[in-house]
Protein backbone atom coordinates (compact mmCIF):
# COMPACT_ATOMS: atom_id res chain seq x y z
CA UNK A 1 0.00 0.00 0.00
CA UNK A 2 2.92 2.25 1.11
CA UNK A 3 4.47 1.87 -2.33
CA UNK A 4 1.40 2.19 -4.46
CA UNK A 5 1.09 5.64 -2.75
CA UNK A 6 -1.92 4.31 -0.75
CA UNK A 7 -2.76 4.69 3.04
CA UNK A 8 -5.52 3.34 5.37
CA UNK A 9 -8.04 5.72 7.34
CA UNK A 10 -7.21 6.33 11.05
CA UNK A 11 -9.89 6.82 13.46
CA UNK A 12 -9.31 9.36 15.81
CA UNK A 13 -7.16 12.35 16.59
CA UNK A 14 -4.93 13.31 19.59
CA UNK A 15 -6.35 16.14 20.57
CA UNK A 16 -5.78 16.30 24.68
CA UNK A 17 -2.24 16.13 24.54
CA UNK A 18 -2.16 15.07 28.33
CA UNK A 19 -3.06 18.33 29.07
CA UNK A 20 -5.34 17.56 31.03
CA UNK A 21 -7.04 20.54 32.14
CA UNK A 22 -9.93 22.34 31.14
CA UNK A 23 -11.88 26.44 31.54
CA UNK A 24 -15.26 24.86 31.96
CA UNK A 25 -17.21 21.95 32.37
CA UNK A 26 -17.80 19.96 29.57
CA UNK A 27 -14.85 20.67 27.88
CA UNK A 28 -12.99 17.67 27.91
CA UNK A 29 -13.41 14.15 29.52
CA UNK A 30 -11.32 11.43 30.17
CA UNK A 31 -12.77 7.92 29.31
CA UNK A 32 -11.29 4.43 30.27
CA UNK A 33 -12.78 0.85 31.40
CA UNK A 34 -11.15 -1.47 34.21
CA UNK A 35 -12.04 -4.84 35.26
CA UNK A 36 -13.32 -6.69 38.83
CA UNK A 37 -12.63 -9.70 39.33
CA UNK A 38 -16.38 -11.60 40.61
CA UNK A 39 -17.01 -15.75 41.58
CA UNK A 40 -17.62 -16.51 37.84
CA UNK A 41 -14.68 -14.30 36.00
CA UNK A 42 -14.42 -10.90 35.92
CA UNK A 43 -16.63 -8.13 34.96
CA UNK A 44 -16.00 -4.42 33.44
CA UNK A 45 -16.59 -1.09 34.70
CA UNK A 46 -15.96 2.45 32.37
CA UNK A 47 -16.24 5.69 33.13
CA UNK A 48 -16.25 9.05 31.60
CA UNK A 49 -14.65 12.05 33.84
CA UNK A 50 -14.97 15.51 33.19
CA UNK A 51 -11.40 17.05 33.57
CA UNK A 52 -12.20 20.79 35.11
CA UNK A 53 -14.84 19.30 37.38
CA UNK A 54 -13.24 15.94 38.37
CA UNK A 55 -16.88 14.78 38.68
CA UNK A 56 -17.25 11.02 37.32
CA UNK A 57 -20.24 12.19 34.70
CA UNK A 58 -21.12 8.81 33.26
CA UNK A 59 -20.34 4.80 34.18
CA UNK A 60 -21.49 1.35 33.10
CA UNK A 61 -20.92 -1.98 35.13
CA UNK A 62 -21.02 -5.09 32.31
CA UNK A 63 -20.21 -8.96 32.46
CA UNK A 64 -18.84 -8.70 28.72
CA UNK A 65 -16.81 -5.76 27.09
CA UNK A 66 -19.43 -5.19 24.10
CA UNK A 67 -19.35 -2.02 22.74
CA UNK A 68 -23.02 -1.48 23.30
CA UNK A 69 -23.48 -3.02 26.74
CA UNK A 70 -20.45 -1.05 28.55
CA UNK A 71 -18.68 2.43 26.97
CA UNK A 72 -22.04 3.07 24.92
CA UNK A 73 -23.42 2.71 28.00
CA UNK A 74 -21.38 4.88 30.33
CA UNK A 75 -21.23 7.53 27.09
CA UNK A 76 -25.36 7.84 26.88
CA UNK A 77 -25.32 8.35 30.95
CA UNK A 78 -22.96 11.24 30.80
CA UNK A 79 -24.60 13.13 27.66
CA UNK A 80 -28.03 12.27 30.00
CA UNK A 81 -26.04 13.60 33.16
CA UNK A 82 -24.49 16.45 32.15
CA UNK A 83 -27.20 17.93 29.55
CA UNK A 84 -24.85 18.07 26.75
CA UNK A 85 -26.68 17.69 23.57
CA UNK A 86 -25.38 18.30 19.38
CA UNK A 87 -25.65 21.87 19.54
CA UNK A 88 -22.77 21.15 22.95
CA UNK A 89 -19.83 22.91 21.12
CA UNK A 90 -16.18 22.40 22.25
CA UNK A 91 -16.61 19.47 23.93
CA UNK A 92 -13.83 16.81 23.33
CA UNK A 93 -13.77 13.03 24.26
CA UNK A 94 -10.14 11.34 25.01
CA UNK A 95 -9.55 7.49 25.84
CA UNK A 96 -6.60 5.49 24.91
CA UNK A 97 -7.23 3.43 21.53
CA UNK A 98 -9.00 0.31 22.55
CA UNK A 99 -11.03 -0.68 20.24
CA UNK A 100 -14.26 -0.15 22.05
CA UNK A 101 -13.36 3.19 21.66
CA UNK A 102 -12.54 3.72 18.06
CA UNK A 103 -15.32 1.65 16.61
CA UNK A 104 -17.85 2.57 14.19
CA UNK A 105 -20.67 2.55 16.60
CA UNK A 106 -18.86 4.51 19.28
CA UNK A 107 -17.26 6.84 16.90
CA UNK A 108 -21.07 7.46 15.44
CA UNK A 109 -22.51 8.36 18.87
CA UNK A 110 -20.20 10.42 19.42
CA UNK A 111 -20.62 12.31 16.39
CA UNK A 112 -24.41 12.12 16.95
CA UNK A 113 -23.56 13.86 20.25
CA UNK A 114 -21.83 16.57 18.57
CA UNK A 115 -18.74 15.20 20.34
CA UNK A 116 -14.81 15.55 19.16
CA UNK A 117 -12.85 12.16 19.34
CA UNK A 118 -9.11 12.60 20.48
CA UNK A 119 -7.33 9.31 21.31
CA UNK A 120 -4.00 8.58 22.92
CA UNK A 121 -1.09 6.91 21.45
CA UNK A 122 -1.19 3.09 21.25
CA UNK A 123 0.91 1.73 24.38
CA UNK A 124 1.25 5.00 26.51
CA UNK A 125 -0.19 4.94 29.40
CA UNK A 126 0.66 8.88 30.05
CA UNK A 127 -1.73 9.80 27.04
CA UNK A 128 -5.03 8.95 29.66
CA UNK A 129 -3.08 9.67 32.79
CA UNK A 130 -6.15 11.15 35.03
CA UNK A 131 -8.81 8.10 33.20
CA UNK A 132 -6.33 5.54 34.67
CA UNK A 133 -5.99 7.08 38.09
CA UNK A 134 -9.34 7.70 38.74
CA UNK A 135 -9.77 3.57 38.39
CA UNK A 136 -6.95 3.47 40.46
CA UNK A 137 -9.10 5.23 43.59
CA UNK A 138 -12.42 2.94 42.64
CA UNK A 139 -9.48 -0.11 42.98
CA UNK A 140 -8.36 1.26 46.32
CA UNK A 141 -11.05 3.21 47.65
CA UNK A 142 -14.23 0.40 46.95
CA UNK A 143 -12.84 -2.73 44.85
CA UNK A 144 -10.27 -3.80 47.16
CA UNK A 145 -12.26 -3.67 50.09
CA UNK A 146 -12.63 -7.70 48.92
CA UNK A 147 -10.52 -10.42 47.43
CA UNK A 148 -13.68 -11.44 45.06
CA UNK A 149 -16.97 -10.12 44.31
CA UNK A 150 -19.95 -11.92 44.50
CA UNK A 151 -21.12 -10.95 41.04
CA UNK A 152 -21.65 -7.97 38.43
CA UNK A 153 -24.34 -6.91 40.38
CA UNK A 154 -23.15 -6.63 43.55
CA UNK A 155 -20.28 -4.49 41.89
CA UNK A 156 -23.08 -2.28 40.04
CA UNK A 157 -24.51 -1.79 43.28
CA UNK A 158 -21.52 -0.72 45.47
CA UNK A 159 -20.07 1.27 41.76
CA UNK A 160 -23.19 3.55 42.05
CA UNK A 161 -22.40 4.43 45.55
CA UNK A 162 -19.07 5.19 45.31
CA UNK A 163 -19.48 7.56 42.31
CA UNK A 164 -22.10 9.28 44.39
CA UNK A 165 -19.61 9.64 47.21
CA UNK A 166 -16.99 10.72 44.90
CA UNK A 167 -18.76 13.16 43.21
CA UNK A 168 -20.83 14.54 46.63
CA UNK A 169 -18.40 14.38 49.40
CA UNK A 170 -15.12 13.18 48.10
CA UNK A 171 -12.70 16.24 48.64
CA UNK A 172 -9.78 16.41 45.70
CA UNK A 173 -6.79 17.73 46.20
CA UNK A 174 -6.71 18.73 42.83
CA UNK A 175 -9.80 20.70 43.32
CA UNK A 176 -8.52 22.77 46.34
CA UNK A 177 -10.30 19.76 48.67
CA UNK A 178 -13.63 20.28 47.47
CA UNK A 179 -15.85 18.31 46.39
CA UNK A 180 -17.15 17.91 42.15
CA UNK A 181 -20.38 19.19 42.38
CA UNK A 182 -18.79 22.13 44.47
CA UNK A 183 -16.93 23.41 41.43
CA UNK A 184 -19.16 22.80 39.03
CA UNK A 185 -22.07 24.49 40.78
CA UNK A 186 -19.09 27.59 40.96
CA UNK A 187 -19.45 27.60 37.41
CA UNK A 188 -23.40 27.02 36.72
CA UNK A 189 -24.17 29.34 39.46
CA UNK A 190 -21.84 32.11 39.41
CA UNK A 191 -21.61 34.44 42.63
CA UNK A 192 -19.39 37.66 43.16
CA UNK A 193 -16.19 35.59 43.65
CA UNK A 194 -14.68 33.92 40.73
CA UNK A 195 -14.11 29.97 40.97
CA UNK A 196 -10.87 29.12 42.13
CA UNK A 197 -8.40 27.63 39.05
CA UNK A 198 -8.46 23.81 38.93
CA UNK A 199 -4.43 23.18 39.17
CA UNK A 200 -3.50 19.35 37.66
CA UNK A 201 -2.14 17.40 40.13
CA UNK A 202 -1.16 13.43 41.03
CA UNK A 203 -4.32 12.02 43.03
CA UNK A 204 -2.77 8.54 43.04
CA UNK A 205 -1.92 9.37 46.10
CA UNK A 206 -5.49 10.61 47.50
CA UNK A 207 -5.47 13.20 50.00
CA UNK A 208 -3.15 14.86 51.52
CA UNK A 209 -2.79 13.57 55.14
CA UNK A 210 -1.18 16.60 56.66
CA UNK A 211 -4.47 18.64 56.60
CA UNK A 212 -7.98 18.48 58.29
CA UNK A 213 -9.68 18.45 55.20
CA UNK A 214 -7.50 15.46 53.98
CA UNK A 215 -8.51 13.52 57.37
CA UNK A 216 -11.78 14.25 56.46
CA UNK A 217 -11.34 12.74 53.22
CA UNK A 218 -9.77 9.73 54.54
CA UNK A 219 -12.03 8.91 57.03
CA UNK A 220 -15.30 9.25 54.49
CA UNK A 221 -13.35 6.74 52.61
CA UNK A 222 -12.91 4.32 55.34
CA UNK A 223 -16.56 4.62 56.46
CA UNK A 224 -17.85 4.18 52.74
CA UNK A 225 -15.21 1.20 52.47
CA UNK A 226 -16.67 -0.41 55.60
CA UNK A 227 -20.23 -0.32 54.63
CA UNK A 228 -19.30 -2.08 51.27
CA UNK A 229 -17.51 -4.46 52.44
Amino acid sequence: MRGAGLHGVRRGRKLAERRFTAEQPNRLWVADITYVRILTGFCYVAFITDVCTRKIVGWAVSATLHTDGLPLLALEHALLTSGTVRSQSGLIHHSDRGAHYVSLAYSDALITAGVTASVGSVGDSYDNALAETVNGLFKAELIHSQRIWESTQAVEIATMGWVHWWNTERLHEALGYRTPVEVEASYTHPTTTAPAPVQPRNETQGASVGSSAARAALNRAFCFTVRCS
